[in-house]
């Protein structure tokens, strides 16, 4: 495999890894603050989706865009920018499909949304905020 292939290879995996890694997040605490506090999981979802912006950021930074040296606050505006937006589009589809179907499994919803958001989020941290440091 040449080394601009395994480069790309690379990449995708820090990419899915990390994004996997911040789902997991997200959907240990959602069930966790849903099985302890009794509330809804609409009321549950920003703090798990919180919760796993700030872990998947540190994440991208090292693993994905491999970006070296500190972070700046242009940065950190930036990752902000395309993580909340992300966030609005996916608690949006994961509010109106647990809206429009009462008895849908919370969880279940929250694959059908992170999936949908992790397509926008990917090509806004790759051309809009990492796009100086990719590989």
């Amino acid at each position: 495999m040449g080394e601009a292939r395994h480069g790309r290879l690379a990449h995708m995996l820090g990419f899915l890894g990390s994004g996997t890694a911040s789902f997991v997040i997200d959907a240990g605490v959602l069930k966790g603050l849903i099985w302890l506090t009794g509330l809804s999981p609409l009321l549950c979802r920003p703090v798990s989706i919180l919760t796993a912006m700030g872990v998947g950021w540190q994440l991208h930074r090292r693993f994905t865009f491999a970006v070296q040296g500190r972070s700046t606050l242009r940065e950190f505006l930036h990752f902000a920018s395309v993580g909340w937006s992300s966030a609005a589009l996916n608690y949006g589809i994961f509010a109106g499909l647990l809206l429009a179907w009462p008895r849908l499994e919370p969880l279940l919803a929250m694959v059908v949304s992170s999936g949908t958001a992790m397509v926008y989020t990917y090509l806004g941290y790759r051309f809009f905020v990492f796009r100086k440091a990719q590989r």
